[in-house]
Order: C-alpha cells, then sequence, then structure tokens
C-alpha cells in the first residue's frame, strides 16, 4: 500500500530525538540572486551526515524476530542501516557497486557492517542483496521502494513546512525516489499549492527515464559529482515510481558542469561541505532551469563525499569522471 501523511507522521514519532529537527536556515547569497527567501535544510548535519538515517530508522524500527538486514546502497542508505541495525543489535551486510567512492564504503564499516562490492552497478548490488534473502534470511530494506522507508524521508517535508508554511517551491534531489516521493506526499497534503521539483544529473537519470518512459527502465550508470543519485528505480518499483509520477511538479536535470559550480557556491557563500547530489538544487536555479516564484527550499541531503575530489573543486582543480573531464575554474562570484 502506498504511504500516507498519518503513516509520516507516525515515522516522525518513531525517529523523534535522533534523526529530526535538522536546521533549516536562509542562504543570504542565494535569496539575493533569486529575490526570494532561498531556505537550505541541512540533513547533511545527520549522525551519519545524510537524511537516509530517517528512512532506516523508521524501517527497522518496525522489525520483528529478524535475525538481520540487506540493502544495496550507494552509500548513505547503507549508512543509515547500518547505524540502525547496530542499535537494534542486528547484523546489516550492504550491497554495493565499484562505482561508490571508497570514503563511503569505510563510513559503513566503521558503523560495524559487512560490505559485499559487487559489478558495477546498482542492479548488481541490487542483486547479491536479494540472493542474501533468499539464501541466508536477511531482511531487505529498499532505499526508495519501501513505504516506511518513503515515510521516513517525508518527514523532512512535515519539518520544512512547518518551520516555513508559505514555502512555495521545493527542490528536491531525485534518484530512486523514496525522498521525493516522501517529502511530495508530505507537502502537498498540507499544501497542495506547493511545487514540488524533482532535480537530478544529466547522465544516468533513472527516474526522469523511467518516467518518461511510462514505466520502470534500466539506466547505463556512469560516474558523476552526484554519485548519490546514481542506480536505477528497479524494474518492478511499486511506490517510488508511481508517486513521484503523480506528485512532481517537473524533473529537471543539471549537468556536471553546474554541479561542480553549485558546490563550489555553497561551500563559499554559505560555508557548507556537501556531496554533489546535495547542490542539484541550487545547480538548477543558479543555471536559471527553475524560475522562483517566491519563498524555496532545498534539501543539503549529505556531506559524505570523497574530499579529495571536493579539494580539487573548491580549489578550482580540472576533476576527471571516467571519460568525461570538467575543466577546473577557481571560484568568482557572478556580478
Amino acid at each position: 500500500m502506498l504511504p500516507t501523511l498519518a503513516d509520516i507522521f507516525a515515522a516522525a514519532r518513531r525517529i523523534r530525538g535522533v534523526a529530526d529537527a535538522t536546521p533549516l536556515v536562509p542562504s543570504v547569497f542565494m535569496s539575493g540572486r533569486i529575490g526570494a527567501d532561498f531556505l537550505l535544510k541541512l540533513e547533511n548535519m545527520q549522525p551519519i551526515g545524510a537524511f537516509k538515517l530517517r528512512g532506516a530508522l523508521n524501517a527497522v524500527a518496525a522489525l520483528e524476530g529478524a535475525s538481520g538486514v540487506t540493502c544495496c546502497s550507494t552509500g548513505n542508505h547503507g549508512r543509515g542501516v547500518a547505524f540502525a541495525a547496530r542499535a537494534r543489535g542486528l547484523r546489516a551486510v550492504i550491497c554495493m557497486s565499484n562505482l561508490v567512492p571508497q570514503a563511503k564504503v569505510d563510513g559503513i564499516r566503521a558503523l560495524g557492517a559487512e560490505v559485499r562490492i559487487v559489478g558495477q552497478s546498482q542492479d548488481d548490488a541490487q542483486a547479491e542483496a536479494e540472493r542474501l534473502v533468499a539464501e541466508e534470511g536477511l531482511v531487505e530494506i529498499s532505499p526508495f521502494d519501501d513505504p516506511r522507508v518513503i515515510s521516513g524521508q517525508g518527514t523532512i517535508g512535515l519539518e520544512i513546512l512547518a518551520k516555513r508554511p508559505d514555502i512555495e517551491t521545493l527542490l528536491v534531489p531525485l534518484s530512486g525516489g523514496g525522498l521525493a516521493a516522501g517529502v511530495a506526499l508530505a507537502a502537498k497534503s498540507i499544501n497542495p499549492g506547493v511545487r514540488v521539483i524533482g532535480i537530478s544529473m544529466d547522465r544516468g537519470a533513472a527516474m526522469y527515464e523511467s518516467l518518461r518512459a511510462g514505466r520502470p527502465v534500466e539506466v547505463e550508470e556512469v560516474p558523476s559529482l552526484a554519485d548519490s543519485l546514481g542506480g536505477g528505480i528497479g524494474l518492478s518499483n511499486r511506490l517510488s515510481f508511481p508517486m513521484c509520477r503523480d506528485l512532481l511538479d517537473e524533473i529537471v536535470l543539471v549537468s556536471e558542469d553546474q554541479i561542480y559550480h553549485a558546490m563550489q557556491v555553497l561551500y563559499y557563500e554559505d560555508r557548507i561541505v556537501a556531496e554533489g547530489a546535495c547542490v542539484v538544487g541550487l545547480a538548477a536555479m543558479l543555471s536559471g532551469k527553475v524560475t522562483p516564484t517566491g519563498p524555496t527550499a532545498t534539501i543539503v541531503t549529505g556531506r559524505n563525499l570523497d574530499m579529495e575530489i571536493f579539494t580539487r573543486i573548491v580549489t578550482g582543480q580540472s576533476v576527471q569522471l571516467g571519460d568525461l573531464v570538467i575543466e577546473g575554474r577557481p571560484y568568482r562570484r557572478a556580478a
């Protein structure tokens, strides 16, 4: 069954005191650029450094009699599941592809979880998670296609609207759709007039391509500064695909070059260290792909990034992503 607003309020009660109440702060620079309040929901301040803790805590809290859990992850969901499982004394096995940055792998292991590196795509990692369910009896927690995960992520929407009921536009990083689905459900249930826009990178955007096709489809995964947005949505997707289809007003794609610039802006103007996936909302606004109509908010989803690459970006050096080279340029504030 699709989650409801009541499920999101129930999730808010379950995660209270652990994964809730992250700051919602204004960006003076971006507010000046767009001529309206621009707010940052700082999910990078979560105990695991990413919003995924909300959904993982809510999902693991509902388990009874499980000996362990598994999932496939591009990094942050795995951290969330590892954190929640450790709190319950459960075994956790996180399945990841070779495209996941080593910093994220190390972070999951530091939380006591086992990590399985399998293949070159999230589909390969997903196959290993399904094998663990079938052969070892672990319970799988999907990073996006689970009603309790979606409800947990939806608590972000509750918190934003509680603080700023006048918000007109929400810019939500979009990957498998769990975050976008939950936030859109919460926001539009409270204020149907809120515009919710999903933002993804322009290479390997699985939800975007699936919505264009009218059904879940596979996409080729390629290296990206927004690596947390990589991976498929699952060909048997039951929840996040129809919810994104029905609740999102628009999907906007941004380039790697635009993500690079937005990471510099967030660092130099707001002094925030964040993953490339976190800045896609800024990138869409800075590039003119989204036009503000009033108070706008985006979600800074996490800080678990490769610091070597981040240092290259903020110091204006070139970055290589597979066959793609992003030419470096020092940050200069536009007039």
